[in-house]
């Protein structure tokens, strides 16, 4: 899970939080001492990131003790001091109190984040649970955080889509519009896209009504992302398909809607909210008691 990659992305949020020395702390206490420490869960969700939080602490200081209690994926419950309850605190430390604070929001900004898209994601899914249809994610991104977004969308049993440019073909709106100025018509677009690329390529052509599925499919598609359209019209191009080709519905997708398109029986619905609306997770660390 911590690849080289997400270690340049610590070192510089780190970096960023703390460029020279915690002054707050330096100013309030005339020596460091050792505490213990928890990070707790302040309401309910799924856990995600518990491994960039950890790596976080260990980042600032290597003689840290940090204990995590839970694996990404866990339900969390709001802690409550007078319930012993697992679910609730998801990581012990014990060490250094200038180190501990040093790490603080960093560590939580990620914990947090990553928790949040999880717990967004886990409603996405659930809703639809019992049906075939899957939930997908989308390159709606924060810069440098598209792996671990991603990894946060299936920790809560969401599928990731492409992960970048390079992985797939997706012929879109502004690949139909150029093409028009230019006089190259969408069946010719897909036909370009599946000559030039190996039979392992996988293409997928965005449609927004139903002569555009009917050409796209004449014309060798077997992917098709059925953009902002009306339950009836899914349901019409599912019909018109039999089956031969992957469906994807994404636009105006909310959760009051999602039962309604996946009982049209398509195969995926994408949600750019689950990564870029995500609100952060309420999580908390709290000091406890001198080591």
């Amino acid at each position: 899970m911590i690849t080289p990659q997400i270690v340049s992305l610590i070192k510089m949020a780190i970096q960023e939080d703390l460029p020279g020395e915690d002054i707050t702390t330096k100013s309030l206490f005339a020596e460091d001492y050792d505490v213990y420490a928890e990070i707790v869960a302040k309401e309910y969700g799924v856990l995600a990131g518990i491994d960039v939080a950890c790596e976080v602490f260990k980042q600032i200081d290597s003689n840290l003790i940090v204990d995590k209690l839970l694996c990404d994926g866990s339900e969390l419950i709001p802690f409550d001091p007078n319930v012993q309850d697992s679910r609730s605190i998801l990581i012990k430390l014990r060490g250094s109190l200038f180190s501990i604070l040093a790490a603080e929001r960093v560590s939580l900004n990620f914990l947090q984040h990553l928790s949040g898209i999880a717990t967004e994601t886990a409603r996405y899914v659930k809703e639809i649970e019992g049906y075939k249809t899957k939930i997908l994610d989308t390159r709606k991104t924060l810069p440098g955080f598209r792996m671990l977004e991603k990894y946060a969308v299936r920790v809560a049993g969401g599928v990731n889509h492409r992960f970048d440019l390079t992985e797939s073909v997706l012929i879109k709106d502004n690949h139909i519009l150029a093409g028009e100025i230019n006089n190259i018509r969408l069946g010719e677009l897909v036909q370009n896209a599946i000559k030039n690329n190996n039979s392992s390529t996988k293409i997928e052509v965005e449609v927004e009504n139903l002569d555009q599925a009917k050409v796209a499919l004449k014309n060798g598609a077997i992917y098709l992302l059925l953009d902002n359209m009306e339950v009836s019209l899914i349901k019409n191009i599912v019909d018109l398909s039999k089956g031969k080709a992957v469906l994807e519905v994404s636009g105006g997708v909310k959760i009051q809607n999602l039962q309604d398109i996946a009982k049209t029986g398509v195969d995926f619905i994408s949600v750019g909210a689950i990564t870029h609306s995500a609100r952060f997770m309420d999580l908390s660390l709290e000091i406890l008691k001198k080591a």
